[in-house]
C-alpha cells in the first residue's frame, strides 16, 4: 500500500524513536516501536498486496486474486525483484485458465526475475512445461520438466511430474 521508500523511512523513524524511548526509561514503548520498525522492514521485503493475493488464490478465487494484483500499478518500481517474480507468477497462474500465450509470457518473466522458494520455482517451471506441451513444443517441455523435477526437493510435485511425463509420451 505504501511505496518502498516510505516503508524504509517509517522503519528508521520508529527505530530511532524507540531508542529514544529506551533512553527515557519507557521500556514498553521502546519495545513496541522497535517491533513496529521490524514490521515495516518485513513489509519492505514481503509486499502485503501480494500476500493478500496469495490468500485469495488459496481459496481458488481467481477474480479476487486479480483484483488484488491490479492494485499494484507499476510493479517495476513499487516492488523489489523477488516480489516482481511473484507478481508475474500469480498473473501466470490466473492467465493459465484463459490465455496460454499470456500465461507463458508471465511464467517466463517470473522465472527470469526469480522466486524465493524452490518449490514455487519448480511449480512455475512445471506450469510452463504444461503450456509448452499443449503448444506441441516437446523439447522445451521436457527440459522444463526435468528442471522442475530437480528443484522439487520435498517430492510435492512428483505425481504431477509423472503424469506430465506420461502425457508427453503420447505426443
Amino acid at each position: 500500500m505504501f511505496p518502498k521508500i516510505i516503508k524504509l523511512i517509517l522503519a528508521i523513524v520508529f527505530l530511532l524513536y524507540g531508542g529514544y524511548e529506551f533512553y527515557e526509561s519507557y521500556i514498553g514503548n521502546g519495545i513496541f516501536l522497535t517491533l513496529l520498525s521490524g514490521m515495516m522492514v518485513l513489509l519492505f521485503f514481503k509486499n502485503e498486496i501480494i500476500f493478500l493475493a496469495f490468500l485469495r488464490l488459496r481459496k481458488q478465487d481467481f477474480a479476487g486474486t486479480e483484483r488484488w494484483l491490479n492494485k499494484i500499478k507499476n510493479p517495476e518500481t513499487s516492488l523489489v525483484r523477488k516480489q516482481q517474480g511473484y507478481f508475474y507468477y500469480l498473473h501466470g497462474i490466473i492467465q493459465s485458465q484463459n490465455n496460454l500465450t499470456v500465461a507463458e509470457k508471465h511464467f517466463k518473466k517470473a522465472i527470469q526475475l526469480g522466486l524465493s522458494m524452490t518449490h514455487d520455482l519448480a511449480m512455475a517451471k512445471m506450469s510452463l512445461a504444461g503450456i509448452m506441451m499443449q503448444k506441441r513444443r516437446k523439447r522445451e517441455a521436457t527440459t522444463l520438466l526435468a528442471e522442475a523435477k530437480k528443484l522439487d526437493k520435498h517430492g510435492m510435485l512428483t505425481d504431477q511430474v509423472k503424469m506430465m511425463q506420461q502425457q508427453m509420451k503420447r505426443i
